[in-house]
């Protein structure tokens, strides 16, 4: 296959990639809004991200991992996820060491200097074959780079950025933040810092999270179009309280400390340092009376209603940090006086009673004690679990509902007595709970409307509070969010001249 995809007698596709100026600019928002704006426009879109680095990842329909923001871009294009969307994704899981998830399975641990030399012809090839695909078989596909194309010390190898343009022949759209303040020293700093053929890819600015008198940015946009010649294609207003879900802990920073003080439920969420799809608590903090907080020191535990140990991407470092930081303690302490506890995936399996990873597939450590609230035991191995699965609920009280949501993780949890399933999934039971204590592997758990109201209304009544019925339809809220993201970005934008760009070459 040639550097340059070509387009097999076909209709040829639009494609525009979304760069920014670093991490966090704005690129996986804007490309989730273009993705929607172009389905509502007639489009069969699909986005498109070579390489990703995120700790929060998607399960497609065929149990394959992808990079969340890729699968929440497809949903707002109304189609399903697939890898091809993402083809590599970088998993951190210790000191300069990633897991590489290859088309949606585990590959390899690597360190950083293994995968630029020894992985690089392999991923390029395999991005090649993706963007064919898709250009093959969509109107539209929205490519989103990573942190920024003019990082000089890695562009020799990059597989993200402006090689990614190239082999697509794709125009790049540059955004920058405005809300970090020195906006055009940044876009002009990284127009600097590309070589020639890469500047004149670069079609168009976004200016992204402006506050304040747009009269007052005119001149500089001026300015920046007459000194770089790059028309500046739209300044996109800061927009509040988005809810689609975040890619990285980035977005932890939008609520760490506190979704809502005046909240009656003070819900903790232990934040290990290898914290993974800390997704699963979006809909506890979106109830209108919940409090989320993120604890990473024993100081700010508190006397929480409810704890919650979520996902681990190194579920033996997370643990032995808990115990470090004196978490293990508090928590073992709330459960005793009655404080209600969750786990999900890896904090379920910190749950149980011994944690053992015989062959080293996270850590050194090879055996370690859990928390003890379970009479299980984890046995860490390499192969992964990824699945989207439904199942009955088992807990007494629920067990009219039929829940949904995915699963990823390592290992086996070998139960010690008589099993008391938390959910029932093709007959076989999965995870544990007994009173005050839920552990499960089913990610997204509250996600699913009817089991977080009962869940709620069960911790409101312990503490003496009114139930609240029907508050919020998660997966509702997402589709009108979607459209509200996009119609916030079709009045920014100049959607015409980016139809043109899009379409000249």
């Amino acid at each position: 296959m040639e550097l340059n995809i070509k387009e097999n007698g076909k209709k040829k596709a639009l494609r525009l990639m979304i760069q920014g100026t670093h991490s966090d600019a704005g690129k996986s928002i804007l490309s989730t809004a273009l993705c929607r704006i172009f389905r509502q426009d007639g489009y069969k879109t699909a986005p498109f991200k070579s390489q990703n680095m995120a700790l929060n990842s998607y399960i497609t329909k065929d149990g394959k991992e992808i990079g969340r923001a890729q699968g929440v871009q497809a949903e707002a294009a109304g189609i399903e996820a697939d890898t091809d969307m993402n083809p590599i994704l970088i998993k951190p899981s210790g000191e300069m060491e990633s897991q590489i998830v290859f088309h949606g399975r585990p590959f390899a641990v690597m360190n950083t200097a293994v995968y630029r030399e020894d992985f690089f012809s392999l991923g390029l090839e395999a991005i090649k074959k993706s963007l064919h695909k898709l250009l093959t078989n969509y109107d539209a596909v929205v490519i989103e780079g990573a942190g920024s194309p003019a990082e000089v010390n890695l562009n020799d190898r990059e597989l993200v950025n402006m090689r990614v343009a190239e082999i697509a022949d794709a125009p790049v759209l540059l955004v920058g933040d405005i809300d970090r303040g020195g906006v055009f020293a940044s876009l002009v700093g990284t127009l600097q810092l590309l070589q020639e053929k890469d500047r004149k890819r670069v079609a168009g600015v976004v200016i992204n999270k402006f506050r304040g008198d747009f009269a007052l940015l005119e001149p500089g946009l001026q300015w920046f179009e007459e000194y770089t010649g790059i028309p500046v294609v739209g300044v996109i207003p800061f927009i509040s309280d988005l809810e689609i879900d975040g890619e990285d802990s980035l977005v932890l920073n939008q609520y760490s400390r506190g979704t809502n003080l005046e909240g009656d439920l003070d819900v903790a969420v232990l934040s290990y340092p290898r914290l993974s799809n800390f997704t699963d608590i979006d809909p506890l903090r979106l109830e209108p009376d919940v409090n989320i907080r993120f604890v990473r020191k024993a100081s700010e535990f508190g006397r929480p209603d409810l704890i919650i140990l979520p996902g681990s991407k190194n579920t033996a470092e997370d643990l032995r940090f808990l115990k470090e930081t004196g978490l293990f303690n508090r928590v073992q302490a709330a459960y005793k006086i009655g404080s209600q506890i969750v786990g999900i995936c890896g904090g379920y399996q910190m749950m149980g009673e011994k944690l053992f990873d015989p062959e080293g597939v996270e850590s050194g450590i090879r055996e370690q004690d859990g928390l003890a609230i379970f009479p299980v035991s984890t046995v860490l191995y390499a192969d992964k679990k990824t699945v989207q699965t439904e199942g009955s609920c088992a807990v007494p009280g629920y067990e009219d509902l039929t829940l949904s949501g995915y699963e990823i993780h390592m290992g086996q949890t070998l139960l010690l007595d008589d099993p008391s399933p938390f959910s029932i999934q093709k007959g076989t039971g999965e995870g544990y709970a007994k009173e005050n204590a839920t552990g499960t592997y089913l990610h997204d758990v509250f996600h699913n409307d009817a089991f977080r109201w009962r869940f709620l209304n069960r911790l409101r009544s312990k503490k003496g509070l009114q139930p609240i019925e029907r508050s919020l339809f998660f997966r509702e809220l997402k589709k009108r969010e979607f459209d509200r993201l996009a119609d916030h970005v079709r009045a920014a934008l100049d959607l015409d001249k980016i139809y043109e760009i899009m379409k000249r070459r």
